[in-house]
């Protein structure tokens, strides 16, 4: 159970206990909606379990559990760890595994008399013992191992509430009934009737089945979000008092001090202090290609150390890490509803009530049109070997009602979405995909144009160096040697770009930095130094002309190209001599330009937005090929433009970084958040990215198409099987038992294809 606060109100996951189809999702749902405080319940069949909104002043668990109680269903009192998910999968596994092979070990004798009896008309025994046996182990199979059924179709009747399982206990208990009849009536007592007392047994058998196999398929569909409970190291290795020692993982407190050798995992998140190695992220992100680490780099909780020793000081600890994060953000994308989800929860919502009438209607028009139905049973039994038109009329009528109330099941309906929303999640929080809102993977498939913002989405947000350009028979690598080491004490953002770009040339041991001699700075025009008894100058065109450094025309033409190119560009002067240039910009990130590319192939319009100047956007456009520039655009501004852009008539996605985009992302019809590490909990976003590559979005984009795809043929197949079977059900052709089965295989079929997502392809080219 996970509680979180949201503008004043609470927002709680609860668990759900005894639900099985559309109908018991409707009924908790509106139980829970009627409690006085709550402003939003949506319930979900495949986690089994409820997203409550609510005032914790006005209502608290006491609340809950009678109002879900009330609906026929339970809460379960927390009293296991969060890790005891898979024990509960397992311990409910082997339970609805029990209850199968019970129910075949008593049917299994129920099949092997019947089908001689049924097929050719052999009967050992006689009347007595056949139709006596018939009714007994059908009541058996029905009331020991399939009593939770009957139990659970009480309650939901009783609270005016009739779900799946008052369908099938209706039809075992219709079937028995006829067993009674047909035994009193060997007895003398009772009129002639067919038995189908056996029939009862075999419907519960095979629904126990259907039950089991669906049981597994559902734990094995939500194994992903089960995975990341179970990625988090259990313990520890901290240093304290000067001393190693070994602790729970719920002991760290943040600054704790780390040891993480290699092989082991990164117990929480944190920043490297000391040490070098490569660490898999693969759980973060979904690349398989492990990222180096040196001092200074972030580490993200249950990653693996590869190669050498690392000391990481703890920032994130518990509830705050970023595995916690992901965990929350996916439990409440498969606690939420989409909207093609409300025009099921219509149809289910009166379902079952529906069933009980047509199934009446059977009933009433066999007994009133016997002779029409007749005809249809009579030419069917030509070559279906279970429709017997000698059964007599009211037997007939019977044996096609109870194949309605078998058939006509819910529980594909209500599996349809949230078995693919589970799935999908899961699969995106594997590929560092983080689905915050279900509706996003609806609406993302209307979305006609993808907004970009520039900053930190298509360019890294931070200036770095992209040209060196040597002037008057300097070298390159010693100019920017030399201007890098007069930079070292500027907090000029250009000036700690160049720092930078020298350092990490230096340690590729390609350089050696020296302190200057003397420095001086020199507002808005540069700095003036000396260094290794050497005159530079490292500045505008202004210092350079004050200090009458002649600029030749060769010179200020290759400043004129770097400008052109939105870049921003010092001049370098040695000794009174103009000895190159260096150019600066926000760099575009090695991916943006193929993304781009792929995100027009799969029908997007791809528009830039930015606060830059006109000439600067379209040069970072130019690069990385998008069209649609929106330049001179101030922060507060950007969600003016994307209403602008929705005024067009066309949906629109924004991508942006989560801190000054929230608005923008708030009011685009799909807002993507391009998070960076461990920072995943940003509150605007519909799809949170982990990596800050601009190929995520990618990732996003089809694991969204995928996921909605799953859910429309889901819901497809799930509507489709009812509008075949029933009508032959209604018309007497389909045998109550295969009705039970093909019951069971269409919710199965769901929760199978849904699992089919695990092998979508969505990461993006390379």
């Amino acid at each position: 159970m996970q509680t979180r606060a949201i503008e004043g109100l609470k927002v709680e996951t609860l668990p759900i206990e005894g639900m099985h189809c559309a109908s018991c999702v409707s009924a908790v749902e509106r139980s829970l909606r009627q409690v006085a405080g709550v402003e939003e319940a949506v319930v979900n069949l495949a986690t089994e379990s409820a997203l409550v909104r609510f005032d914790p002043g006005k209502v608290d668990m006491a609340r809950f559990r009678k109002a879900v109680e009330d609906a026929g269903y339970s809460i379960p009192v927390q009293t296991e760890i969060i890790e005891s998910e898979l024990e509960k999968d397992e311990r409910r596994i082997r339970s609805a595994d029990r209850k199968m092979w019970i129910a075949w070990a008593i049917t299994l004798p129920i099949v092997l008399w019947m089908l001689p009896e049924m097929i050719f008309g052999f009967n050992p025994f006689g009347g007595f013992a056949y139709n006596l046996a018939m009714l007994i182990l059908g009541a058996v199979v029905v009331f020991v191992p399939g009593w939770p059924t009957v139990r659970s179709a009480f309650k939901s009747a009783l609270h005016l509430t009739p779900n799946m399982d008052a369908l099938i206990a209706m039809g075992t208990i219709a079937s028995l009934a006829s067993g009674v009849v047909a035994v009193l009536h060997e007895a003398g007592i009772g009129p002639a009737f067919a038995n189908f007392g056996g029939v009862a047994g075999m419907i519960m058998a095979f629904h126990l089945t259907g039950r089991s196999i669906e049981t597994k398929a559902k734990g094995r569909a939500s194994q992903a979000i089960k995975k990341l409970l179970t990625l988090e190291a259990k313990e520890a290795t901290v240093e304290r008092g000067g001393e190693e020692r070994i602790v729970p993982i719920a002991l760290l407190v943040v600054d704790d001090l780390v040891v993480v050798r290699p092989g082991e995992k990164v117990p929480t998140d944190g920043v490297v202090v000391a040490g070098e190695s490569s660490v898999d992220e693969s759980l973060a992100t979904g690349e398989s290609m492990p990222v180096d680490k040196r001092p200074g780099d972030s580490v993200i909780g249950a990653t693996i150390n590869r190669q050498g020793l690392l000391k990481v000081r703890a920032t994130r600890v518990g509830k705050d890490t970023f595995l916690s994060q992901v965990i929350k953000l996916v439990e409440e994308a498969q606690g939420s509803k989409i909207p093609i989800q409300v025009f099921a929860d219509r149809i289910t919502a009166v379902f079952v009530p529906v069933v009980f009438l047509v199934a009446a209607a059977t009933f009433a028009a066999w007994m009133l049109f016997p002779s029409f139905f007749g005809g249809i049973a009579l030419w069917a039994s030509g070559f279906l070997p279970w429709v017997n038109p000698t059964m007599g009329t009211t037997a007939l009528a019977l044996f096609a009602a109870i194949a309605v109330l078998v058939i006509a099941c819910p529980c594909a309906l209500g599996l349809a979405t949230p078995t693919a929303l589970m799935v999908g999640s899961g699969v995106g929080a594997q590929n560092g995909v983080l689905i915050r809102k279900g509706a996003a993977i609806q609406l993302l498939k209307d979305v006609r144009i993808i907004v970009l913002d520039k900053t930190g989405t298509i360019t890294r947000g931070a200036p770095g160096v992209t040209d060196v350009v040597p002037l008057n028979g300097f070298e390159a690598r010693e100019l920017l040697r030399l201007a890098a080491a007069a930079e070292r004490g500027s907090e000029h953002p250009i000036g700690r770009a160049i720092v930078s770009h020298a350092d990490s040339l230096e340690a590729k041991g390609r350089g050696t930095l020296t302190v200057p001699e003397q420095f001086a700075a020199e507002s808005g025009r540069g700095i003036r130094a000396r260094i290794e008894g050497r005159s530079l100058l490292v500045g505008t065109t202004a210092l350079l002309e004050e200090a009458s450094v002649p600029l030749d025309d060769q010179a200020q033409e290759a400043k004129r190209r770097l400008e052109n190119e939105a870049k921003s560009v010092m001049w370098v002067a040695i000794d009174g001599r103009a000895a190159g240039l260096i150019a600066v910009a926000d760099q575009v990130k090695p991916d943006s330009a193929l993304a781009i590319a792929e995100l027009a192939s799969l029908g997007f319009e791809v528009a830039m937005l930015t606060g830059d100047n006109e000439p600067t956007a379209r040069a970072i456009a130019r690069q990385v090929g998008v069209d649609r520039v929106i330049a001179n655009v101030l922060p507060e501004a950007k969600a003016a433009e994307i209403k602008r852009l929705q005024a067009e008539g066309k949906r629109v996605a924004m991508v942006g970084d989560g801190i000054n985009d929230a608005p923008a992302l708030t009011q685009a019809d799909v807002g993507i958040a391009i998070g960076t590490g461990t920072d995943v909990a940003i509150e605007a976003g519909d799809i949170v990215l982990v990596q800050g590559e601009l190929q995520a979005v990618v990732k996003a984009v089809r694991l969204s198409r995928a996921t909605f795809r799953k859910i429309q043929q889901n819901l497809f197949w799930a509507f489709f099987y009812n509008v075949v079977m029933v009508p032959l059900a209604i018309l007497g052709v389909m045998h109550p038992v295969l009705a039970e089965i093909a019951m069971a295989f269409s919710s199965i079929n769901v929760v199978t294809n849904s699992r089919r997502l695990q092998r979508a392809k969505i990461q993006a080219e390379a």
